[in-house]
């Protein structure tokens, strides 16, 4: 039996990585290559079995007959190189080569970011590949180790764990309230300046989730400023922009130096979830093992990042130590 060649494997990962997500600029970006290495080795393939695998348009990239049954003999060979891989991981004791790691850019940014290099000092051989954006990438076909997400997302071929509360509240700075007043009840936000937070995903605007007589409601104030980057939200809001909903870890720096002060501390909501969720394929993986277990450092319980919406001690009631 002719022996496959080296040139038909990097040809058909390609080919495969390109069908799942839909164009060679997101399977280059997933393989770390560049796009034209992508498309040439696709046509270097298509050229050698003789078929045209993709229908290309200028703004599509679409499987041909032939393609779709390609695709899924791709994926099961590319399944079985991805089991022996984790076979040869689990068989290791200590963590060493790459872990692929994708969150949300904020998430990535505030709680990840700052931790790793304390992570890489623990595990010198274990290498992060850290991948950040708001779409959400298929763990299997994209080869992630580990993801990070907020909201508990159902899939099958996924383990999830739930690591802290995602909880947001509204902030502003000292500067504007002053000029204001401090609202006490969300119906006062119409008496204010608000800046809300559009989704990148969907380009709908946030909907203000507060708790108001047991239930959760949201409401939509009239804003002044629209964005849709959560950071941006704080950096306007520091600047005395006015009053926004932010996420607690997103905001905290900036309370705790005193650019931000949480408001309507009473009305605050536990929005979702922060998740962790790995292949059942990594599940006996020292590399995830290993980051599974450092998150718990990252999302301690509870958060110190929620410590702002403790109710505040009353005077007489504080410990006396």
């Amino acid at each position: 039996m002719e022996q496959i060649g080296l040139d038909r494997l990097t040809g058909l990962v390609a080919f495969a990585r390109a069908a799942s997500l839909g164009s060679f600029t997101a399977a280059a970006r997933s393989l770390g290559i560049s796009p034209s290495a992508v498309s040439k080795s696709v046509q270097r393939l298509e050229e050698r079995l003789g078929v045209s695998l993709f229908t290309r348009t200028t703004r599509s990239l679409t499987l041909t007959p032939e393609g779709r049954d390609l695709h899924e003999r791709a994926l099961r060979l590319l399944r079985e190189a991805e089991a022996i891989e984790q076979a040869a991981a689990a068989a290791r004791s200590e963590p060493a080569g790459t872990l692929k790691v994708t969150a949300p850019l904020p998430v990535g940014v505030h709680l990840l970011a700052p931790a790793l290099p304390r992570f890489r000092e623990r595990y010198p051989r274990l290498s992060i590949d850290l991948r950040l954006g708001d779409r959400f990438a298929d763990l299997i076909e994209e080869g992630i180790d580990v993801a990070i997400r907020v909201g508990e997302l159902s899939d099958s071929r996924l383990i999830s764990r739930r690591l802290a509360p995602h909880r947001v509240c509204a902030f502003a700075s000292p500067g504007y309230l002053a000029r204001r007043g401090v609202p006490e009840h969300p119906d006062d936000l119409v008496r204010h300046e608000c800046v809300t937070f559009r989704f990148q995903s969907t380009g709908q605007e946030l909907r203000w989730p507060f708790r108001i007589g047991g239930r959760t409601v949201e409401v939509t104030p009239r804003a002044g400023i629209v964005t849709d980057f959560s950071d941006a939200v704080a950096a306007i809001l520091v600047a005395g922009g006015g009053i926004g909903i932010s996420p607690t870890y997103i905001a905290a720096p900036h309370v705790e130096r005193g650019e931000l002060v949480p408001v309507l501390r009473a009305f605050a909501v536990e929005r979702s979830v922060f998740a962790a969720l790995w292949p059942e394929s990594r599940r006996a993986n020292p590399n995830v093992r290993a980051f599974l277990g450092f998150l718990d450092e990252i999302f301690p319980a509870p958060a110190p990042w929620d410590g702002m919406l403790a109710p505040p001690v009353a005077k007489g009631e504080a410990d006396p130590d």
